[in-house]
């Protein structure tokens, strides 16, 4: 029984700190990415204009943020089926990307969203991922109906910045 806690442990502990996408999305680790001719400012600006990501990401239901968007910046969430959630800005490159966090019993759910530049092309990428001790409990809960809803969120942001 020791041993079958240690290793359990030892496992979490691994992926808790691992940084590196898996070679396949799976519903604890996904992403989507969309080629646009938006520019990269126009996507910066959907993206930090937080009462208006109910525009574009069909999961939410509404969003607030205190003060600006910056690094440590904090904010809530509302689902459509009207779950509260807390995030914060936990990584923070102006124009080019940002990474949410919103705590979880003993895990976390991260939203990295960036932008790359390719040949004069953007890349619109969203990437979600739930680390931690109970990652794998709240991936198997939320994590296949995120999967889904992820790259129509980054259509719809494609759209209205190529608008």
């Amino acid at each position: 029984m020791k041993n079958y806690i240690l290793t359990l442990f030892i496992t979490s502990f691994m992926t808790t700190f691992s940084q590196e996408r898996p070679p396949n999305p799976n519903p604890k680790h996904f992403w989507h990415t969309e080629k646009t001719t938006a520019s990269p400012d126009v996507i910066w600006k959907i993206w930090i204009d937080v009462r208006n990501w109910k525009d574009w990401d069909t999961g939410l239901k509404d969003a607030s943020l205190e003060g600006d968007f910056l690094l440590q910046a904090k904010g809530q969430i509302i689902s459509l089926e009207g779950r509260k959630s807390k995030f914060k800005v936990v990584s923070y490159e102006e124009g080019v990307s940002y990474t949410l966090e919103t705590k979880l019993p003993l895990s976390s759910l991260f939203v990295k969203r960036y932008l790359s530049t390719e040949n004069e092309e953007t890349w619109i990428t969203h990437e979600v991922w739930f680390k931690g001790f109970t990652a794998g409990i709240f991936a198997k809960q939320f994590g296949s109906k995120f999967m889904k809803l992820l790259p129509g969120v980054v259509q719809n942001v494609k759209k209205i910045a190529e608008q």
